[in-house]
């Protein structure tokens, strides 16, 4: 959380403190309370990765959830997914998701809830986005469309049978959601996710309004609305911070307790120090970020290092770091690489990543923040057409030639795609063995080396 310029840590988030306000609201509203997840829930965490989210599920279960749809679920394959969704005590929607061979539909498109005295429908769009930027077994044996062609038709045939209220539970983005608010008619309300947007005040396009509440589960946002004549005639919206004044649910704090009792000792194991605050909430470059890189330059013995502009992971404030954190920093824990780039290829590997995170288009938007980087300087400008962003690169001072090859050392597939470099070998140390190796010999938080893109 930002106050000011400054950047504030307080502890937010827990399945407890969302048991409690869900439980707060739905004994306020009576029947007409809806919950929805919107997805990244499997995933991200050290119980979550180590159980491929089966560890999750009475958890999830317990918050009674109406509807959901997702991202990171897709992980561990899409059939382990669906399996997975089917011990869900609610649906999983995507409107978008379609099997290959079959040409059917993953999941459910909808799904037609009484509330209230109204007739609601709910339309799941998962995240496009699986098929074409992240790692290819994420999406096998599936392919993803951005919905758009689909949510006419589908809210054509709830309304013609008699549904009161669209909502569309979205894992689009925000800049997506507000181009499928202007593109389609009939929508009330879309709940968007994704881009991890704290709105406070809701978006109102149209007759469509949009929420989205932030990430970490830090918010629980809310939103009431008056229906008249079949319309949104009224609404109220508030972001209710899952902070230290909700006392956590009994019920839900031992399940949360029985899935972390096994993993507690090695999680809390302490692993260095940290003298800033640790986080993503920024686009061009994050602390946390600086530290990752610093670890995988050093484990392969090189000053540049790439690795993705995820939006994921807790904040670390100031002071100690554990195992705990690091799990949260990179859960997926790949190994670290090398590879020999020239000049002219990390040039290009960044205008593409540039055009991915900065598109014109929404839906050329493919990625999270901009690919983070150590080592060089990078001077360009936002606003320029894709491809004519970079202006100059220096390393060390130096301008990066374009014929000259560097070494690099990088994460996951997607740190420096395939298509790009020579001589590409993982190293027998992975993410966070590195970082544990970087943080006995070193403080995180130094100004060492750091790569930055400074926008003219």
């Amino acid at each position: 959380m930002w106050h000011g310029d400054v950047a504030a840590y307080p502890t937010m988030g827990g399945y407890a403190r969302i048991a409690s306000i869900l439980k707060s609201v739905r004994a306020e509203c009576g029947g007409s309370a809806l919950a929805l997840d919107n997805g990244d829930t499997f995933h991200g965490t050290y119980p979550a990765v180590s159980s491929k989210g089966e560890a999750l599920i009475p958890l999830v279960n317990a918050l009674g959830f109406d509807a959901m749809t997702a991202h990171w679920e897709f992980a561990w394959g899409p059939p382990h997914f669906r399996a997975l969704s089917a011990k869900l005590n609610h649906p999983m929607l995507a409107i978008n998701c379609y099997d290959k061979e079959s040409g059917e539909l993953y999941f459910p498109a909808s799904v037609v809830l009484e509330r209230g005295g109204l007739r609601v429908g709910i339309i799941g769009v998962a995240a496009t986005i699986i098929d074409k930027s992240m790692p290819p077994h994420f999406s096998e044996g599936v392919r993803f469309t951005s919905g758009c062609e689909e949510l006419p038709g589908e809210i054509s045939r709830l309304r013609n049978e008699g549904t009161d209220l669209i909502v569309v539970l979205s894992h689009l983005g925000f800049p997506q959601d507000v181009h499928v608010a202007h593109a389609v008619d009939g929508i009330d309300v879309i709940v968007s996710g994704h881009t991890h947007n704290r709105l406070e005040h809701p978006a109102h396009i149209g007759n469509t309004l949009i929420i989205q509440s932030g990430c970490h589960g830090s918010f629980v946002g809310r939103l009431d609305l008056s229906i008249a004549d079949g319309k949104v005639a009224d609404w109220q919206h508030r972001l209710i911070p899952v902070d230290e004044s909700i006392a956590g649910d009994v019920e839900m704090s031992a399940l949360v307790e029985g899935v972390m009792k096994p993993h507690r000792e090695m999680l809390n194991e302490f692993v260095g120090q940290t003298a800033v605050g640790l986080h993503r909430d920024t686009n061009l470059y994050a602390p946390m970020d600086d530290l990752l890189l610093a670890a995988i330059a050093t484990a392969g013995d090189t000053d540049i290092a790439f690795s993705n502009g995820w939006r994921y992971g807790a904040p670390i404030p100031p002071g100690s770091i554990t195992m705990n954190d690091l799990w949260n920093i990179i859960p997926t824990n790949p190994p670290v690489s090398t590879v020999d780039l020239t000049g002219t290829e990390i040039r290009e590997m960044m205008e593409e990543n540039l055009e991915r995170t900065f598109s014109a288009n929404p839906f050329g938007q493919m990625g999270g923040y901009l690919k983070r980087f150590r080592g060089l300087t990078i001077y360009g400008k936002l606003e320029n057409p894709p491809g004519q962003r970079i202006e100059h690169i220096f390393r060390r001072g130096v301008p990066v030639l374009a014929g000259e090859t560097y070494k690099a050392a990088f994460v996951t597939a997607q740190g420096v795609p395939k298509k790009f470099g020579r001589k590409r070998r993982d190293l027998p140390v992975r993410a966070i063995q590195a970082l544990r190796d970087y943080l006995k010999e070193n403080e995180a938080g130094t100004n060492d080396g750091l790569g930055r893109f400074v926008a003219g």
